[in-house]
C-alpha cells in the first residue's frame, strides 16, 4: 500500500489533493528583488509550496572549458554554453536564501530546496527547511542522498533519466540514511521537454513498484501534461515559474507565468476531485436528472374505452410512467378510464 508523506503541513499521497510546488530556479535573473516578487506571485497564485536550488558554480561543477563541460551545440536553450558559466548565471546566492525563505513563510508558503553538497544542507538546516529535493542528475549520488536523509526530513526524489535499478538504489539510500518518507517524481530531464516524452503511464508503475507517493516534475509547456498526470495518480506537481517568459532567463521557455500557475492549482485539484470512485451508477448530484428520464405519458385527453395509439401515448420526458420499451405492449389496448393529457401511463389505466 502506498504511504503518505508529510511536507510541512501538507500530506502527499493517495487520497490527498495534489501539492503544487513552484520552482524558482534561475528565473530571478540575478535580482533578489525579482526573486522576492516571484515569491509574492507564487503565493497569490494559490500554489502551496516554493522550491529553490541551493548551490554555487563551484559546488556543482568546476571552472573548466573542456568539451565535456559544455552543453551540446544542438540543445534548444543552452547550446554550446559552458557549465560553470551557466550555473553562475542561474544559481541563487546563499545570502538570498534567508530573505526568500522569510518572504515565503510570511505568505504561508511551504519552502524547501534542492541541495547539491554539504554546505547547502548546512544552510538549509539553519533555515529549518521542512523537506529536501534530490534533482534528477543527483539521483545517482548516493552519498549525497544519505547525507540529506540524515537530517531526518522527507525527501522528494526526481527520477529523470533513471532506470528502475537506479531509483531503487536511491530509495534504499534515503531510507537507510534516515529520511522521514520519500516521494518520487516522474520526470523527463530535457529542457524544455516534449509532451510525447512525458510517459505519464509510468506514474502508477512507480507507485506500484516502490509503494511510495509519486508526483511529476514537469518541463513541458503549459499545464496540460501535469493535469493529465493527476488522473494517473500524481500527487505532487512541480513546475518552474517566472514573472513573464518575455523577460528571458535560463528557464523561462518552460516556466509558467503567474496566471498559468494559478490555473494549474485550480485544474489539478479539479482533476483530482473528478477521479471520484469506481462506482457505476447515479451520483447524488444526478438525482434531479433521474426525474427527467423519458417514460410513457398520455399526451392527449382520452376517454374510457378509447384505444391506446401513438397519437395519445408517447415516450417523453419526465420519468414516472412505464418504461419506453413497453410501448409495443400497450399499443392497441384500451383505456379503462378517462385520463387527462400529461398523466404518466400506468398499467391500471389500460
Amino acid at each position: 500500500m502506498t504511504s503518505t508523506v508529510k511536507i510541512g503541513p501538507h500530506l502527499v499521497g493517495p487520497g490527498e489533493p495534489p501539492l503544487v510546488v513552484a520552482e524558482l530556479s534561475g528565473n530571478h535573473n540575478g535580482s533578489l528583488d525579482r526573486a522576492l516578487r516571484i515569491v509574492d506571485a507564487v503565493a497569490a497564485s494559490g500554489a502551496q509550496a516554493l522550491k529553490l536550488q541551493t548551490y554555487t558554480p563551484d559546488t556543482i561543477t568546476i571552472d573548466h572549458d573542456g568539451p565535456a563541460f559544455r552543453i551540446s551545440d544542438g540543445h534548444d536553450l543552452w547550446g554550446g554554453e559552458n557549465l560553470y558559466q551557466l550555473f553562475r548565471r542561474a544559481h541563487t546566492p546563499y545570502e538570498w536564501h534567508g530573505p526568500i525563505f522569510e518572504r515565503a513563510r510570511r505568505h504561508g508558503l511551504t519552502v524547501f530546496s534542492s541541495p547539491f553538497d554539504q554546505t547547502a544542507v548546512e544552510l538549509l538546516e539553519e533555515l529549518d527547511a521542512p523537506a529536501y529535493k534530490i534533482a534528477s542528475s543527483e539521483l545517482v549520488d548516493l552519498p549525497l542522498i544519505r547525507l540529506v536523509a540524515s537530517t531526518g526530513k522527507p525527501l522528494v526524489i526526481s527520477t529523470g533519466m533513471a532506470t528502475l535499478a537506479e531509483i531503487d538504489a536511491a530509495v534504499r539510500a534515503a531510507r537507510e540514511g534516515g529520511a522521514d518518507g520519500v516521494v518520487l517524481l516522474a520526470c523527463t530531464a530535457s529542457y524544455p521537454a516534449p509532451p510525447q516524452d512525458s510517459n505519464l503511464r509510468r506514474v502508477p508503475v512507480l507507485a506500484d513498484a516502490f509503494g511510495l507517493p509519486v508526483g511529476l516534475s514537469d518541463h513541458t509547456p503549459g499545464i496540460g501534461v501535469p493535469v493529465a498526470s493527476v488522473a494517473l495518480g500524481a500527487c505532487l506537481i512541480e513546475k518552474h515559474v517566472t514573472l513573464a517568459r518575455a523577460d528571458g532567463g535560463v528557464d523561462s521557455d518552460f516556466s509558467l507565468e503567474p496566471a498559468e500557475l494559478a490555473a494549474l492549482r485550480v485544474e489539478t485539484e479539479r482533476a483530482w476531485a473528478a477521479l471520484g470512485s469506481a462506482v457505476v451508477g447515479p451520483t447524488p448530484t444526478e438525482r434531479e436528472g433521474l426525474r427527467f428520464r423519458r417514460s410513457l405519458h398520455v399526451v392527449a385527453d382520452v376517454r374510457a374505452g378509447e384505444p391506446v395509439t401513438q397519437a395519445n401515448v408517447r415516450s417523453i420526458r419526465p420519468a414516472g410512467g412505464l418504461r419506453p420499451d413497453e410501448l409495443d405492449r400497450v399499443l392497441g389496448r384500451t383505456f379503462t378510464r378517462d385520463v387527462p393529457r400529461g398523466t404518466p401511463l400506468a398499467w391500471d389505466q389500460i
